[in-house]
């Protein structure tokens, strides 16, 4: 199916709803996760085991018939695993590259927090070029590339700290927290079988997602709209509690998120409020905060939302004509 800008939210609420059959009572995590997808982004899903985060990415790879891969990262994971690697060809004389697990469409890094720091910088180049350079040698991988990756809440057992470097190249940081109680209930009758893939229905393909993106990309941002973003971020790299603040590459990501909440929303212009709604998302990760912000036992949350509070939202933003 080519996706136009006629049918493009069709197939986006499409995609959603297929995904809502297996992964129950988180409507708004579906929702920005896919926007991430839209913007181009990589997704980190923090949260404790059982909640749903693995059945979320596989949900959307059988939505969208995107090729994927799982690993289950452990401490003995190697860089050459997710990588590949070359093996000298005794015929040809040669070496010949082997592909690792990475080269796919959606990669599901699980528990990624349990593995090497070596191995967790082996993720560092192709989530931010697409490409995976073996022995001097650069191979791409497909378009689109989505990396999934899910940890484990900071200070559980046999985990390691990403480093900030990686922290960065994820577009955003959700957390998918318990069912509600209804959801819950459901799923104790048995009527939500999160591993039962058959119940989703393919709405896209690659090409066709890559049609998708293109047509977010083109959602109209005002320039009123980009000032508020930039002064959100400007505000996290002076705030009192803040030692490291949102990066450039975080300024960008802001951008691109908004963009694909208003696409989502159905709007072909994006408003203020598109800007606070991902700004939690898109920002808490890529905060470093100070000794006085642990002294004054204050979240990355806590000075977001003071944050979005004390900047000034604009009037206009709207398209002309």
């Amino acid at each position: 199916m080519e996706i136009t800008g006629s049918n493009a939210v069709w197939a986006a609420d499409k995609v959603i709803s297929e995904v809502e059959k297996v992964v129950k009572g988180k409507s708004e995590c579906v929702r920005k996760a896919f926007g991430a997808i839209l913007a181009g982004g990589h997704i980190l899903i923090e949260d404790v085991p059982g909640v749903g985060k693995t059945t979320l990415a596989l949900a959307f790879s059988k939505a969208m018939a995107l090729d994927n891969h799982r690993v289950q990262f452990t401490p003995d994971v190697l860089p050459a695993d997710i990588l590949g690697f070359s093996m000298y060809n005794k015929e040809s004389g040669t070496f010949t590259y082997h592909q690792g697990t990475i080269i796919c469409n959606l990669f599901l890094a699980d528990e990624i927090n349990r593995t090497s720091p070596k191995t967790q910088s082996a993720l560092l180049e192709v989530m931010e070029e697409g490409i995976v350079t073996v022995d001097g040698v650069s191979h791409k991988v497909p378009d689109p590339f989505i990396v999934i990756a899910t940890q484990n809440p900071k200070g559980s057992a046999g985990t390691q700290m990403l480093p900030e470097s990686q922290l960065d190249r994820f577009m955003v940081c959700m957390s998918m927290g318990y069912p509600d109680e209804e959801s819950e209930i459901e799923i104790a009758k048995g009527k939500s079988l999160g591993d039962d893939y058959s119940l989703i229905g393919q709405v896209l393909d690659a090409e066709g997602l890559v049609q998708l993106k293109r047509v977010v990309d083109k959602t109209f941002v005002h320039d009123n709209v980009y000032k508020y973003m930039v002064k959100l971020v400007n505000e996290t790299r002076n705030d009192e509690y803040i030692e490291l603040g949102i990066s450039p590459r975080g300024m960008i990501a802001l951008a691109r998120m908004s963009k694909a909440i208003a696409f989502l929303e159905g709007r072909s212009y994006v408003v203020p409020e598109d800007v606070e709604e991902v700004f939690l998302d898109v920002a808490k990760h890529r905060l470093l905060l100070n000794t006085k912000a642990r002294v004054a036992r204050t979240s990355e949350e806590a000075v977001l939302e003071k944050i979005l509070r004390n900047v000034v939202k604009p009037t206009s933003f709207k398209m002309k004509g």
